[in-house]
């Protein structure tokens, strides 16, 4: 091996163990996957057809996962979970049964992420991918 192939090997093996280095130090989140624990192991939570998660937390913030948001509507989302909802009315009394029973679990997953010692917030995150492998395709930033 020739002295350039032999220091272009090494620089580009330190260019990959720095990068591997960087992508374990970011999606090193203990902190992130104990709560996660705690969301899947909650009675209720873990009935319920769709899991809230843990995205994120930092600086007090938690970051949870949710499968509705303002530019995705909550029926849609119920109309995957409960295929006997498709074509029901927003005002339809079991529309409005299954609605009621998104806000309670998200209020839990919510009140089990506060309670979590230096939680201070909770932000929510459309779930885009837990909706497309539903076969909903949606975009976040959608109007």
């Amino acid at each position: 091996m020739d002295q350039f192939t032999r220091n272009y090997s090494i620089a580009l093996g330190i260019l990959i163990i720095v990068a591997v280095g960087f992508w374990l130090r970011a999606s090193w989140q203990p902190q992130v996957w104990d709560f996660n624990t705690v969301l899947e192991s909650d009675s209720k939570l873990s009935s319920y057809p769709y899991q809230f998660k843990l995205r994120s937390l930092e600086n007090g913030v938690a970051v949870l996962s949710t499968p509705r948001s303002p530019q995705f509507p909550a029926i849609q989302f119920l109309e995957v979970i409960y295929p006997n909802l498709h074509g029901k009315a927003q005002d339809d009394p079991a529309m409005i049964a299954a609605q009621q029973e998104l806000i309670d679990h998200q209020k839990r997953a919510m009140g089990l992420a506060l309670a979590q010692p230096g939680v201070t917030r909770v932000e929510w995150e459309l779930d885009v991918r837990w909706l497309a492998d539903h076969g909903v395709h949606s975009s976040p930033t959608a109007p």
